[in-house]
């Protein structure tokens, strides 16, 4: 007898396992979420005053862009984008010690303009929604030139600061000439600072370039904190927001439609 159970037992265990008792199903259930779906009161008792209070913040004067700032329109410059570009140098040379002789961002990061009036601080969030961060790397000056001209084959040039770049010819022959903002040759060899977005150095928008960057540098300092911080200072040392001088990029009109066409190569 004894034997006879440890025979049955034996037998169970060794059941193939679909054959074991398995949990019951259930049926899962898609459920839309739309404004027709219910708040959770719970969750609303919890994020009402959080939210009240970030709707408050969004409206606090920051300074007067009595001008308006604007990221230009087909074919022309993107002086917002200049903007930008110009406080990531200015931001990060403290953080480093260092100059930073160029600064590059992309201008789809940059959601939308700086309308003329009071800037609030609801208007950099809709300028800048991401958190990407203010990050330095090191590139030599030939790098920094081929950054630029991959800004321009990408999207008829990148938003930059500390550079002059100009493009001369035809769309079938053209030559492109960058420069520092002061006129000054670009050393191909020699290294240099330069302040990107981690977003750009980690290869987002086609600049594979800077992802060669040298000694990276994580400032832990959004874009969005430090548009909101020079905005901050220059209201209150009773400053203008005012957009900066166009002449940045000089590309030829036939030249910017074949880019857009793809059909343009340098």
């Amino acid at each position: 007898m004894k034997l006879r159970s440890t025979s049955v037992f034996l037998s169970l265990a060794l059941l193939p396992i679909h054959l074991a008792a398995q949990p019951p199903s259930v049926k899962a259930e898609v459920i839309p979420v739309t404004e027709m779906l219910p708040d959770d009161p719970e969750v609303q008792k919890v994020i009402a005053p959080l939210a009240e209070e970030i709707k408050a913040s969004f409206g606090l004067p920051l300074v007067q862009a009595p001008q308006g700032v604007f990221r230009g329109r087909r074919g022309e410059e993107n002086l917002l984008g200049y903007w930008v570009s110009d406080v990531m140098r200015q931001a990060a040379q403290p953080l480093v010690g260092a100059p930073v002789r160029f600064a590059i961002t992309n201008a789809g990061g940059l959601r939308a303009n700086l309308r003329p009036g009071q800037l609030k601080v609801g208007d950099i969030f809709e300028l800048m929604p991401f958190e990407n961060e203010l990050v330095v790397i090191e590139l030599t000056g030939a790098e920094v030139i081929q950054v630029v001209k991959e800004g321009l084959l990408r999207r008829g040039g990148e938003p930059c600061s500390g550079v002059k770049v100009k493009v001369e010819g035809t769309p079938q022959q053209a030559t492109l000439t960058v420069t520092w903002e002061d006129g000054s040759p670009i050393d191909p060899a020699a290294m240099v600072k330069v302040a990107t977005t981690d977003y750009l150095y980690l290869g987002g928008d086609s600049i594979p370039t800077l992802k060669k960057g040298r000694k990276p540098f994580t400032t832990g300092v959004t874009l969005r904190q430090m548009l909101l911080d020079e905005c901050a200072a220059m209201g209150k040392a009773g400053k203008e927001l005012l957009a900066p001088a166009p002449g940045r990029y000089t590309v030829p009109v036939p030249i910017l439609e074949a880019i857009r066409d793809k059909t343009f190569k340098l």
